[in-house]
């Protein structure tokens, strides 16, 4: 899913690296020997790094399972997916890694699916739209690590100041999208920087433009599960956000397609921006500064506005395992361990990220606040990217390099989506 990422560690790291009491080069379907795990750094210094999450694990489970190590490399985000790609080509692939993408290595046959690894209660308990994301057919093989989903923010303060309040003095919640251009146009009209943050910019514009097009009952694939990426629909969505909202300057200083996320969320985090899509972190990083924010689904299209409710946009980190090593007995006991609630709940938590289970998401220690709550409802029911696809990296690395060309006054949404669409068809094809 990139990416979101909580900053990074500079250099890969090695962890919970412990000495095996058993044997290495343990065989196929064997308990004993080094588990090799690599994962992304969700932290970016020591006090918020993963390391201890890790070490932790590591140790516990080798006291419950004498004669299995594990040993960890924490990788970060940027990093992760290249890093195991180069491992997986050069005959050294992990045993478990937890990133970003699976589908291509499920396509290529080098992963054990979930019902290798884990009774049939574990890969039951997933939140049912992840293990739909991370299977292939019917074959779960992208195991859901944590999850958010996305809401559209408003900063409580500057709705008031611009007057977009109900008649109890509350502030007013935009639910079409006209409602949120005259908002926006209120908001530019107290001279607030940014009324709508709209980051179509390379680092994860593939979210923005994909929350805008579910919001007009469209998306970036059909209900075959055929790329649709220049349909009417999003044709008519990207029309729309150029003429009511890039055209008349209410989403801010910077040319949406310059815009990256991370730039968005910290100008919200300065009090700048009136509106934007944001998930959990961002909510509780703003409660901490003393910043009020209100969240509600993304507005729908005046055209929805009759009664049809999109699915909301949510995303996932994907485990998976792989078969080069022939250690099934032991990951699938370690990975029966990491997905312990406790365990789950505690990384989840660290991180203002949602679990990816039903029994997590109920235990006391998932500690799903009012504020996650919210976005744990609106993950039940969410559309993910197509990660089962194995073009997505592919597809989704030319949506956020185009995408933003698509709102930029006096150029055609219908050509730019267009040009995207025939570069998807020619990565699926040469996948």
């Amino acid at each position: 899913m990139q990416r979101r990422t909580f900053g990074a560690g500079a250099a890969a790291v090695v962890l919970g690296l412990l000495a095996p009491l058993g044997g290495c080069g343990a065989g196929a379907g064997s308990d004993s020997g080094t588990l090799r795990v690599v994962a992304a750094e969700y932290g970016g210094d020591e006090a918020t790094g993963s390391r201890p999450f890790w070490d932790r694990v590591a140790k516990e489970f080798q006291a419950a399972n004498p004669g299995t190590a594990v040993e960890v490399q924490l990788v970060p985000w940027a990093d992760v997916d290249r890093e195991v790609s180069r491992m997986v080509k050069a005959g050294k692939a992990p045993d478990i890694a937890l990133m970003g993408s699976y589908s291509d290595f499920a396509a290529d046959g080098l992963l054990y699916s979930a019902d290798e690894l884990l009774p049939v209660s574990s890969e039951a308990n997933f939140l049912a739209p992840l293990a739909e994301a991370g299977s292939i057919g019917n074959t779960l093989y992208g195991l859901p690590w944590v999850a958010s989903s996305r809401l559209l923010f408003y900063n409580e303060a500057l709705f008031r100041q611009a007057g977009l309040t109900t008649a109890s003095g509350a502030p007013a919640a935009p639910r079409t999208w006209s409602e949120l251009r005259n908002a926006a146009k209120a908001l530019k009209g107290k001279g607030v920087k940014f009324p709508y943050a709209m980051p179509l910019g390379p680092e994860e514009a593939h979210a923005e433009a994909m929350i805008w097009e579910l919001s007009n009952g469209g998306g970036y694939s059909d209900s075959a599960g055929n790329y649709s990426l220049a349909s009417d629909r999003n044709i008519e969505t990207f029309r729309w956000i150029q003429e009511n909202l890039v055209g008349p300057g209410l989403t801010g200083p910077v040319a949406p397609a310059g815009l990256d996320r991370a730039d968005a969320f910290a100008a919200f985090l300065r009090g700048e921006v009136g509106m934007l899509n944001g998930y959990p972190s961002l909510a509780h990083q703003a409660r901490a500064r003393g910043i009020r924010v209100g969240t509600v689904a993304m507005p729908v299209s005046d055209s929805l506005a009759s009664g049809e409710t999109p699915p909301t946009m949510g995303v996932a980190d994907w485990i998976m395992a792989f078969r080069q090593n022939g250690k099934r007995a032991g990951i699938g006991r370690f990975l029966e361990f990491l997905y312990q609630d406790r365990n789950l709940s505690e990384f989840a938590g660290r991180y203002h990220l949602l679990p990816s289970t039903v029994s997590a998401t109920r235990t006391p220690a998932g500690a799903i606040d009012d504020t996650d709550q919210q976005f744990l409802t609106a993950l039940r029911g969410a559309q993910l990217y197509p990660v089962n696809d194995p073009a997505w990296v592919e597809v989704s690395d030319t949506i956020k390099r185009n995408i933003g060309r698509a709102v930029e006054p006096g150029r055609d949404p219908k050509s730019v989506l267009e040009e995207i669409a025939a570069k998807t068809y020619r990565a699926r094809k040469d996948n």
